[in-house]
């Protein structure tokens, strides 16, 4: 079982250094692109949470007349950060309510420990997904030459990729001429014959796709803005609905232009994954076929439940961040690592782009980008989660990892399959926990010392971090959230998720992807603001006034604009 690491420090230097901006792409992919825009520098950590001091280890601090005193370090170590794991919260029986759906029939799973559709009606209306297999007229037309073709495919023992293409452009013809698959076409060609099993999958993903009337009976409602909701369904079901999106069966959902029905959602059909040949695409689509190779097989076939909930902070729950009292919460620091392993257990951070899964379905291989293609089971949330705005996140508890890889950006491989061992909740989910948050993007980068902007962070990453009813709350593993194509700065971005940690509560793993500068000078600054407990509302003074400062001298260095004005009165 190959699992993703990464050789030495200075592969991932090189890598966060990597140019984050796509290749060029065609007219087609240009919503993918602009998706692309991920938030972040890939490869960032996710840790969680708790109290303040839990290790002791001497370091010596610089004095200003020259002189060194020994001092114990506020910082932890990773084994000390709270994971869903240490502790298993009573969930109670798996419920439904205004705010939750539950695709699968609640009583037969809490009695039986089995996963039955929820019976229901399907609804064509705005605020649910209009779904392939719908009955309205014009649609219930569409779909009967849909279950032909893909009838069809399913009867045979090998389906080519041509087949594929004649199937989905019969029922989309008007993409005849505009969709390309030659990424498929040119990874069946250069897979060696024996270890191409394309040709057999194709028939068996097209089987899945048409079990879709009878895996999902009740319509799934659309995650909306400015509404807190959730939508919890099995892993079968989110492979069904993911055969879909391969086959390109989902109506209104090709277009990306501002009038379009679907214009404030992530695209979900997979023809833009399908065109433009690029060795990236072809790693990506090896992770994917994997992933269908796993859940079409019914000795590998997950069983179990996935929830996405999307959350909304509300006005009134923003703190007032000049007056936080909270204390600095317990901190992790280190170079090495990453949060999808070592992060394990945590609440882990995707440096999510406000349409979620950015650019998995281009050519974008930024963090999110890899999360969704080593657990394929996040990319339905493009389905139904409408853009992010300044004050919501979204939680995906239970998803599967399937794949390891090596590398990011231009140099990610998959590396073969993974085997997920995390243990699983009353509610039948992996306790894996991952939290999307979308960090401005500032073409700028000076634009981010502004008040304004700092303080859209905090809420922003409040919003995920805070804890919500029926939650087991570990701690947070994250890292270097929104610092690559979002031109973040490393230090800034850190004091704001250590900050909004704190009034949460929890504590905070920061993963630096190799950056050991960046891990001694966090680490400093920390134990300096531990040690003179200074507070949230105290880091945010500071963070004021050195926003005027960068604003007269840009370069000016946060971490030593603290060091130098910690004590000043105006800040207590």
């Amino acid at each position: 079982m190959k699992r993703h690491t990464h050789n030495d420090s200075s592969q991932m230097k090189e890598a966060l250094q990597h140019d984050t901006q796509q290749n060029p792409q065609k007219e087609k992919e240009k919503h993918e692109k602009e998706q692309h825009s991920n938030d972040s520098t890939n490869q960032d950590s996710f840790l969680p949470s708790s109290s303040r001091i839990c290790s002791a280890e001497n370091v010596k601090d610089g004095q200003a007349d020259g002189q060194q005193k020994e001092r114990t370090s506020s910082c932890c170590q990773l084994k000390d950060m709270g994971r869903l794991q240490h502790g298993d919260m009573k969930l109670g029986p798996l419920r439904f309510d205004k705010r939750h759906t539950v695709l699968i029939d609640v009583d037969t799973f809490n009695s039986q420990r089995i996963f039955v559709s929820q019976k229901g009606r399907d609804l064509w209306h705005s605020d649910f997904v209009k779904m392939p297999c719908s009955q309205v007229a014009h649609q219930k037309s569409r779909w009967d030459v849909i279950s032909k073709k893909l009838k069809s495919l399913a009867s045979k023992k090998t389906a080519s990729v041509k087949d594929v293409e004649e199937a989905i452009i019969k029922y989309n013809p008007k993409y005849k001429d505009q969709w390309s698959f030659d990424a498929l076409h040119t990874l069946d060609k250069i897979t060696p014959y024996t270890e191409n099993y394309y040709k057999t999958l194709f028939p068996k993903i097209a089987a899945l796709a048409l079990k879709l009337p009878k895996f999902v009976n009740k319509a799934i409602p659309l995650l909306r803005k400015g509404q807190s909701a959730a939508i919890t369904l099995s892993q079968v079901q989110i492979s069904c609905l993911l055969a879909n999106a391969f086959f390109c069966t989902f109506p209104h959902r090709n277009t990306s232009s501002p009038n379009a029905e679907y214009s404030g959602y992530p695209s979900i059909n997979f023809n833009s994954l399908f065109g433009n040949w690029s060795r990236r695409k072809g790693e990506k689509l090896r992770a994917i076929m994997h992933y269908f190779k796993e859940v079409t097989d019914e000795s590998t076939q997950p069983k179990g439940l996935v929830t996405f909930e999307r959350e909304c902070l509300s006005y009134t729950d923003m703190p007032t961040w000049e007056s936080c009292k909270a204390n600095l919460s317990k901190l992790h620091i280190t170079s090495e690592g990453q949060i999808e392993l070592e992060g394990k257990g945590m609440l882990q951070v995707d440096f999510a782009n406000s349409l979620i899964g950015g650019g998995v379905l281009g050519s974008g291989l930024l963090q999110e980008e890899i999360l969704f293609v080593i657990n394929p089971e996040l990319i339905v949330a493009r389905l139904f989660t409408e853009k992010l705005e300044d004050n919501e996140c979204l939680i995906i508890t239970g998803s599967q990892q399937f794949s390891s890889y090596l590398g990011f950006g231009d140099s990610f491989e998959w590396a073969g399959p993974y085997e997920d061992q995390s243990e699983r909740d009353e509610w039948a989910r992996r306790k894996t926990k991952i939290l999307a948050i979308d960090a401005m993007n500032f073409r700028h980068s000076v634009d981010q010392y502004r008040m304004r902007h700092i303080t859209r962070e905090l809420n922003k990453a409040y919003c995920g971090f805070k804890g919500y009813d029926g939650h087991e709350n570990p701690d947070i593993a994250t890292g270097k959230w929104g610092c690559g194509a979002f031109n973040g700065d490393p230090q800034l971005k850190a004091l704001i998720q250590l900050m909004a940690a704190a009034k949460a509560k929890r504590g905070l793993a920061f993963f630096t992807f190799g950056d050991e500068n960046l891990k001694q000078h966090l680490q400093r600054i920390y134990e300096l603001m531990f040690a003179e407990g200074i507070t949230v509302g105290t880091l945010y003074k500071l963070l004021r006034d050195f926003s005027s400062a960068k604003h007269c001298d840009s370069h000016v260095d946060l971490f030593d604009f603290i060091e130098k004005n910690r004590n000043s009165k105006s800040h207590l």
